[in-house]
């Protein structure tokens, strides 16, 4: 491969191609790969006496060669390639997001062992099965990306898998059950079976980029026994077929839309000082025939979904949209151990400041 900037298509690409061809008959390179230049942050070239420079050196003894190599990464070098102060802010506020994710991921796997508490796939909650779904599709793109050498795609998707998909819906709605299930439960150890494939897919595949950080999450990864002791010895992950399911992936996305409206609904909510926050909330759905069916399919789940205490459907009337949301108190106490509303808070004269499920919880550790 020939790697330079894009003057070099009339230099030494041009030069070294027609010496190539008249001494050897062939070309002297198999790729040939241009880049832009780096400027500023409003597009200037950078110049000592503009005094717009910054050096690598700085760089690194500011914020490190880890968001040195990020920005590199970043950056979609077929134009001019920006840098500045603001930009490496954002640079490390999008690092800190991966790595916050990776550190949460990790707290939650101190006492999983793969070796005995691996869930297979069919055993799964379909939550499970869908954020595995989702990490294949991530996998697919950024080993593309890598192949094409689009290496500005793999930061902006890994942040974006870590921020949406993980922070913001998987591992919110996942908080009730690494908290509050049994330690040994089914639902618990499913859990921790997705994070734990999670984990394993993005140290991997960020590994040539944030090599530092992929590095040091490695090491505290629990082991099956047949890993390297770097992660720099280990392969990029394989699309795994067998949780790619777009029909399930359909299902959940449209519960995500319908997640999207109840979420607006509990906002306003908040705004009128109804409730603090959703756990504090009763949701009732209002659904439309086509609708109310597929929302039945999944009541046991929408609470979670939602991340409320309660929740009832109801039909929609005749002349009503297809879909709303009425938020309201949710009835009971608040459980001190699970924090969600529940009547049945104080029924329990051993434990009577928790509710039910929390009790029956306690009772089988």
């Amino acid at each position: 491969m020939y790697l330079e900037g894009s003057d070099q298509h009339r230099g030494w690409f041009h030069s070294s191609l027609l010496a190539a061809v008249g001494t050897r008959d062939r070309a002297p390179y198999k790729e040939v790969l241009t880049h832009g230049f780096v400027v500023d942050g409003e597009g200037r070239k950078m110049s000592k006496s503009v005094g717009n420079v910054i050096a690598p050196q700085e760089v690194m003894a500011t914020h490190g060669a880890e968001i040195l190599r990020l920005w590199v990464a970043a950056e979609d070098y077929r134009d001019d390639v920006r840098l500045s102060s603001e930009i490496l802010t954002r640079l490390v506020e999008g690092y800190r997001r991966i790595r916050n994710t990776c550190r949460y991921l990790l707290g939650n796997l101190y006492d999983f062992d793969p070796k005995a508490h691996l869930v297979p796939r069919k055993a799964l909650l379909e939550i499970d099965r869908f954020i595995l779904h989702r990490l294949q599709k991530l996998t697919g793109r950024l080993l593309r990306a890598y192949d094409r050498y689009e290496f500005h795609i793999l930061f902006h998707a890994i942040h974006n898998f870590c921020a949406v998909d993980l922070s913001a819906f998987y591992l919110d709605v996942l908080k009730d059950r690494v908290y509050t299930f049994h330690a040994a439960s089914p639902e618990r150890r499913a859990a921790q079976t997705a994070m734990y494939l999670i984990l394993q897919s993005l140290t991997r595949l960020m590994a040539p980029v944030l090599s530092f950080a992929a590095e040091e999450v490695w090491g505290y990864i629990p082991r099956r026994g047949d890993e390297p002791e770097s992660v720099h010895l280990t392969e990029f992950p394989k699309v795994d077929e067998a949780y790619v399911d777009e029909v399930l992936a359909e299902r959940w996305e449209r519960l995500l839309r319908i997640r999207d409206e109840g979420l607006r609904a509990l906002e306003e909510a908040r705004k009128r000082k109804l409730i603090g926050n959703a756990v504090e909330a009763k949701v009732e759905i209002q659904a439309s025939p086509a609708l109310l069916p597929f929302l039945q399919s999944y009541a046991k789940d929408l609470c979670t979904i939602l991340i409320v205490s309660a929740l009832e459907l109801k039909p929609a009337p005749p002349d009503g949209p297809e879909l709303s949301v009425v938020v309201h108190r949710a009835p009971g106490q608040k459980c001190e151990r699970c924090w969600t509303y529940r009547e049945t808070v104080g029924s329990s004269r051993d434990h009577p400041t928790i509710c039910d499920r929390c009790v029956a919880v306690l009772g089988s550790s």
